[in-house]
């Protein structure tokens, strides 16, 4: 699968936003290609995937970020291989990284601003206490929210989610906490990701149009 002869078009749209390449159906071919266009940051949604494409790339120096929902279990075999995990949405997982992280994680809290079933995340509302409840656990620092626009792709609704998220953002981001600075925003894939921008996304997770022949 040929990679987007656009990215570095796509790059330089981005601005100070960074990208995260959700190389989900990449090789370790592809990924390769992905950094001799200055793409640095991978993210992975399955555990297995990551540790098999970590060890085929050891050579070069990515930085491996976890953007699928992640089991407590899986914790152990791969916690300290990461540098940047985008789906913290329970304390259980909080303490499964406790038990087992070594040095600071950088996290984004997920919230589930679509509101629908089928996403991971907490509640909107909950984002404040679910938050100060991370105080004690000193191997996780809360650097952002992430969140996912509808999957219906109505534009209307997901430009809602993804302001919702900002302002849930900046709402932690004033209470000064010193374990959660929450200056970042992760939201924005393929399909969303200029909307998700100009709502004030840090971060977006781009797959599929980076494989794409358009911009």
């Amino acid at each position: 699968m040929p990679l987007n002869p656009m990215i570095p078009s796509i790059l330089k749209s981005l601005g100070t936003a960074k990208l995260v390449a959700a190389t989900k159906t990449f090789d370790a071919a592809m990924i390769r290609e992905l950094y001799a266009y200055g793409v640095a940051a991978v993210g992975e949604n399955r555990v297995q995937d990551l540790l098999r494409k970590q060890d085929e790339l050891s050579d070069l120096p990515l930085q491996w970020h976890f953007i699928g929902h992640l089991q407590t279990n899986k914790v152990p075999s791969m916690i300290n291989r990461i540098a940047y995990l985008h789906s913290l949405d329970s304390l259980k997982l909080a303490a499964a990284i406790q038990k087992t992280r070594k040095g600071i994680l950088d996290c984004f809290v997920e919230v589930n601003v679509a509101g629908e079933d089928a996403k991971s995340g907490i509640a909107p509302e909950e984002t404040i206490s679910f938050v100060e409840s991370l105080a004690n656990y000193d191997t996780i620092r809360v650097i952002g929210l992430m969140g996912m626009g509808p999957a219906s792709g109505d534009v209307l609704a997901t430009r809602a989610a993804f302001a919702t998220l900002k302002k849930h953002q900046l709402e932690v981001a004033k209470r000064g906490f010193t374990f959660a600075p929450c200056t970042e925003l992760s939201m924005g894939m393929s399909g969303d990701y200029r909307i998700a921008l100009e709502e004030g996304s840090t971060c977006v997770r781009l797959g599929s149009i980076l494989t794409r022949n358009e911009e």
